[in-house]
């Protein structure tokens, strides 16, 4: 079984800073890419920033300038920095990873249950 937990939301001030965790546990023997997603209430489910296996990070338009992804291969662990956060950065943000399990020979889809990020004064 493969496992991803999040951490680091929270409330914060219009300006302010946050950075989350995404810890991946189980029978892992390679994490491919791993993603941060978010859903705003009454919004479709936003791709915010990615990283491949070899550190390449691509991000969504609306966080560029704002945000880092950022991973820790030793420790399966992906981190998101947020600054100058916006009330509109408002939502549940999601970790997704593309993990190939010990023994397979290809990789599944796994993700966290989420943390709510919510950007108010």
């Amino acid at each position: 079984q493969v496992q991803l937990v999040e951490s680091g939301g929270g409330l914060v001030q219009p300006g302010g800073s946050l950075r989350l965790s995404c810890a991946a546990s189980g029978s892992i023997f390679r994490i491919n890419r791993m993603n941060w997603y978010r859903q705003a209430p009454g919004k479709q489910r936003e791709l915010v920033a990615l990283i491949g296996s070899g550190g390449t990070t691509t991000y969504a338009d609306s966080v560029k300038g704002r945000f880092t992804i950022s991973r820790d291969n030793a420790k399966n662990t992906v981190y998101l920095q947020m600054n100058s956060l916006k009330p509109e950065d408002t939502a549940v943000y999601l970790c997704y990873a593309a993990i190939v399990r010990i023994g397979a020979r290809y990789d599944d889809h796994y993700w966290g249950q989420g943390t709510q990020v919510t950007v108010s004064s």
